[in-house]
């Protein structure tokens, strides 16, 4: 995949936007209040059902553009990328407490980048070692610096269960989104999210009776009303529109103009700003090895992108060359 230095930088802005954005998942545990998680993702996910079909319906001759076998891929990938990862980060932060789960999906961008370079060959494998060391100990030091033994618990293993779903769903929805783009209009892009969007929240009301028979739903016992329920639809609302709105527009942006072991790389700028947010919920300064897995994981993904810029740079000139040379 060769791409010029405008769709890099663009890329990267794009790829910002979006870990920016899909980092309010890390928080929503923390804002529900006298509610649970999964009104949270309840509320969530319909309310980007209905902002998915809006843009479908502003966009609909892309919609019609796309093959059956297409649109039934995006409305697929909504609920592997949007329901179920959320779910599944839920889930293990439930069961597994607040350090499990973040220091499994902090393996997501070293892998991501392992499995972009295995299939592109864009970067000799020599010189991804620093940044993927770098992201490596960054995210392990902001994990995993209050000690795994803080979140033992009884119900350890299901967080764990979640904790590997989660990251397994997020590679699977990586790879398969990135190659679907591949054969899809970029003026279908916007109408791609919408189907997304939509997929996600056709699952949650498919798995609405599940939830309610199992007696995850705190909503019917504490009640619907605003006064009651105001700050939870306040920041369903909030988190659908960048999560699932925003994160997934940009991400959709940046897939096409960066190959996968750069986005890769900065799928961990999640991490950082999740843990940059959660430090501002939580009122405090990041520890000593908090504030030295921040700079780790900013140093590698800024190598990175150097990495690449380089490379980048170096085949444009010599395209250019062969270009003048022909003549």
């Amino acid at each position: 995949m060769h791409t010029s230095g405008y769709q890099l930088v663009s890329g990267i802005f794009f790829a910002v936007v979006a870990t920016l954005s899909w980092a309010l998942n890390f928080i929503a545990p923390l804002v529900t209040g006298a509610y649970s998680i999964f009104d949270l993702l309840a509320l969530r996910f319909v309310i980007a059902g209905l902002l998915g079909l809006a843009l479908m319906i502003a966009h609909w001759p892309a919609v019609l553009g796309l093959s059956w076998r297409a649109r039934m891929t995006a409305l697929a990938l909504g609920n592997i990328g949007y329901l179920g990862y959320s779910a599944t980060i839920a889930g293990g932060v439930t069961f597994g407490g607040p350090v499990l789960t973040p220091a499994f999906i902090g393996t997501v961008p070293v892998l991501l980048a392992l499995l972009g370079n295995a299939k592109a060959k864009i970067v000799p494998w020599r010189r991804l070692w620093l940044p993927l060391v770098l992201l490596s100990a960054g995210l392990l030091l902001i994990n995993v610096s209050g000690g795994l033994g803080s979140s033992a618990a009884p119900s350890l293993r299901l967080g764990l269960i979640f904790s590997v779903i989660a990251v397994g769903l997020w590679l699977a929805f990586s790879l398969l989104n990135q190659f679907s783009l591949d054969k899809v209009a970029t003026n279908a892009t916007a109408a791609w999210t919408g189907l997304m969007m939509l997929g996600s929240a056709l699952g949650t009301l498919l798995m609405l009776p599940w939830g309610l028979q199992l007696g995850l739903f705190e909503l019917p016992k504490q009640g619907f009303g605003f006064r009651q329920a105001g700050s939870l639809y306040a920041w369903a609302l909030l988190i659908a529109v960048f999560s699932s709105v925003v994160g997934a527009w940009a991400w959709n942006q940046a897939s096409r103009s960066l190959p996968m072991v750069l986005s890769g790389q900065l799928i961990a700028l999640e991490s950082l700003f999740a843990t940059l947010l959660g430090l501002f919920i939580h009122r405090r300064f990041p520890s000593l090895p908090e504030a030295a897995g921040l700079l780790a994981v900013l140093a590698g993904a800024t190598v990175a992108v150097h990495i690449i810029l380089t490379i980048n740079a170096r085949q444009e000139r010599k395209a250019k060359q062969e270009i003048g040379c022909g003549e």
